[in-house]
């Protein structure tokens, strides 16, 4: 799977083979573990550059009409692949590209592949369902997917995220995404959408890495107690929107 993908894009695979924990924690929670894990880690450039040092993000999932990839996300299948389109400006006046990604699971762990596209390309897309590029090749296996499993545009999800980076080698990414909320919607920029808010009162505290066994990152987990979640944030956004595609009784796997 992915192949052809995988050998033309090697250079813009964002880290590839990285594991990924998500946990969901109180404000309290929060300011601790920001506070611990300071020494070892700095803003990155998106974070620092913002004047409250958060910036926006909105992704725009695809689901199947059966809801092929919230059941997948459900059972724990090791083996799939999300379809989303990512900006992160509010409007789309204020935007200038949008972000097309695949996100890939093989076993326990992930990765992305990702292209930019204008906002002329994205408008044609939407209108039409072509991109009106023909050499690109994340965009050829995103329409590949699309067209075999019937993918079309699902939920609408967007947050305020604060990313850091390790200081040495390590590879670790930390990020807290607050005010995370969802909708129905089936566009990047709606006119009046009407947002769900997840988890009002919690963080969403995500790390992605190469190596979990970083003896700081273990240490820093250990000392706050963080207790793994399942804390897809596209699985909350289709049981958010629609009631009838959610299994309270369910077993969910934490991926």
């Amino acid at each position: 799977m992915l192949n052809n993908l995988e050998t033309a894009y090697r250079q813009k695979q964002d880290e590839a083979g990285r594991f990924e924990f998500k946990y969901r924690i109180s404000f309290h929670e929060y300011l601790n573990v920001r506070n611990s894990l300071l020494p070892y880690m700095r803003m990155d450039h998106f974070t620092n550059r913002t004047e409250h040092h958060r910036y926006f993000v909105r992704s725009l999932y695809f689901e199947t009409p059966s809801f092929q990839v919230y059941k997948e996300k459900l059972s724990g299948d090791m083996n799939r692949v999300k379809l989303r389109l990512r900006t992160y400006e509010e409007h789309l006046a204020e935007a200038s590209a949008v972000r097309v990604e695949l996100k890939v699971r093989r076993g326990e762990t992930l990765a992305k592949y990702h292209t930019f596209i204008s906002i002329e390309a994205y408008e044609q897309f939407m209108t039409s369902g072509h991109w009106g590029i023909t050499d690109d090749q994340v965009l050829i296996e995103f329409d590949r997917y699309r067209y075999i499993k019937a993918f079309r545009p699902a939920v609408l999800v967007d947050y305020l995220r604060e990313g850091y980076e390790s200081r040495g080698d390590e590879g670790v990414r930390i990020t807290f995404d607050h005010l995370v909320r969802s909708a129905h919607e089936k566009t990047l920029f709606p006119d009046r959408p009407f947002f769900r808010v997840h988890h009002p009162n919690e963080v969403v505290l995500e790390i992605k890495c190469r190596d979990y066994s970083v003896p700081w990152l273990k240490r820093i987990i250990h000392n706050n107690g963080l207790k793994l979640v399942a804390n897809s944030k596209f699985t909350q956004a289709i049981e958010a929107s629609r009631h009838d595609q959610y299994y309270p009784d369910g077993v969910v796997i934490v991926r």
